[in-house]
């Protein structure tokens, strides 16, 4: 992407000044959509953002610049303002020599998508909105969305660290509204990894597509969701999202040294019982997470973070690592080259437990089956959450029955940790998803297996 001599120049200028440590993240990342909405084709784009993120570290400052220049001329004066803003001080000049690192790559790519026509793509499109209103004539209204990017990275800094990696994201989505007595409800499935074109080869569109419109018009015989404290069961997959929210931030290094996390000063400690792993893996081969290096040039890693209900690690970057005297464990990830890197999920899941997910069901007289959670929010200092539910489903006598209506799910994270009394042998990644942190977003995934709550607060607005 760039030549290294000049990266190393770069490195050097900006540590001229009398920084303690230096880093450039070099970005080049195309990007093309296309949106289908009421039969039509509303949105056809395609982008490029190509920079450069200058940080240098003085102490426990740090100063960052950010430019779109590429030239050496561009990439100095972004070093110097960085240093400058650094408040360097005491002078003299660094040599840098950098050495190339190389990552294992979670997955290979098959077939780029910047090579695939756009009438493909529009093609795509097209299908699943056929095969969405081939499912019932209660469907009025589909949407459907394609998306791709290929995102090149260059990591150097002043310790001698040059990385890079390649990655190519492909995703798909529909959403579709049915109309009944009961009103409009809404149904939507996504698919979306970090592969190419091949995405299309693993997963048919049309079956994307009345998987939403089924779920649309399930809903449409559904009741109001119950209201109070009772059993939940949460399905494979779909309610990943709960323990991403709910505890994963908690285990993000630099909440927990502001001590906005409530599980600040708890390493050792059993903090869930002990059926459950959690593990954030940003090596999960083409998972949406996934990636060779973090933005900070570090390889992607399999971290356990609770094993076997016992806190045994956080999630780290390089800078907060560093203050620990230990290494990062691969998590500095940034939005783009004009944002800093900070500690950040991968792909976060509850591993594999030892029920059948039958018998979960079954020995749940009377509850709550939660087959996809939608958005939420959560307290990290507290654990507090709430979460829409997007499809759930009675449970009574041990069986899956009626649909409900949206409700939610409101608890505590640590609480509901210690609740899980029952864990299943089906794991699956839920939905591609993009995590929002201090104004930032990045792609993650998450998952679990089959897995029941023994009590958890269910609002809903039936009597």
């Amino acid at each position: 992407m760039l030549d290294e001599a000049i990266v190393a120049n770069t490195i050097s200028t900006a540590l001229d000044t009398g920084g303690d440590f230096a880093e450039v993240f070099v970005e080049d990342k195309r990007s093309s959509s296309a949106v289908l909405d009421d039969g039509k084709i509303e949105e056809l784009t395609s982008g490029r953002d190509r920079g450069a993120g200058i940080r240098v570290v003085v102490g426990d400052t740090t100063g960052f610049a950010h430019t779109a220049d590429l030239s050496e001329k561009g990439l100095g004066d972004a070093a110097r303002a960085a240093a400058a803003a650094a408040a360097g001080g005491g002078g003299g000049t660094r040599t840098v020599s950098l050495t190339r690192q190389q990552a294992p790559n979670p997955n290979s790519v098959q077939v780029y998508p910047a090579d695939v026509p756009k009438a493909t793509k529009v093609d795509l499109l097209q299908q699943a909105d056929a095969a969405a209103r081939q499912v019932g004539d209660a469907i009025s209204q589909v949407s459907a969305r394609y998306g791709d990017s290929r995102r090149q990275i260059m990591v150097a800094n002043s310790d001698g660290l040059l990385a890079s990696d390649d990655q190519v994201k492909t995703l798909f989505s529909v959403g579709c509204v049915a109309v009944g007595d009961t009103g409009m409800q809404t149904g939507r499935e996504s698919v979306g990894h970090t592969i190419g074109f091949e995405l299309f080869e693993r997963h048919d569109v049309t079956e994307i597509a009345r998987t939403a419109a089924q779920r649309a018009l399930t809903k449409l015989d559904a009741i109001a969701a119950p209201s109070g404290t009772m059993p939940v069961v949460v399905g494979p997959g779909g309610g990943g999202v709960l323990f991403h929210e709910a505890c994963g931030h908690g285990l993000e290094a630099d909440l927990v040294a502001k001590s906005a996390s409530v599980f600040a000063g708890r390493k050792g400690e059993q903090v869930a019982t002990d059926l459950v792993t959690l593990i954030d893996d940003g090596t999960m081969s083409a998972e949406w997470g996934a990636f060779s290096i973090d933005d900070e040039g570090k390889p992607a890693q399999q971290n356990v973070l609770i094993e076997n209900g016992v806190l045994t690690d956080y999630m780290w970057d390089e800078l907060r690592a560093r203050k620990e005297g230990r290494p990062s464990s691969g998590n500095g990830r940034r939005q783009s080259y004009q944002h800093l890197p900070m500690v950040r999920m991968t792909n976060t899941y509850i591993a594999n437990g030892p029920d059948n997910p039958a018998d979960i069901v079954a020995a749940t007289e009377r509850g709550v089956y939660v087959a996809q959670l939608g958005g939420g929010q959560v307290n990290t200092t507290t654990g507090d959450f709430v979460f829409g539910m997007l499809e759930a489903y009675l449970i009574e006598d041990g069986k899956i029955t009626t649909p409900l209506r949206e409700g939610n799910l409101i608890g505590n994270g640590p609480e509901v940790l210690t609740r899980i009394d029952m864990l299943g042998n089906d794991f699956a990644m839920g939905s591609p998803g993009t995590c929002g942190k201090d104004g930032q977003g990045v792609p993650v995934g998450d998952g679990t297996p089959t897995l029941r709550v023994t009590a958890l607060t269910v609002g809903g607005t039936a009597a």
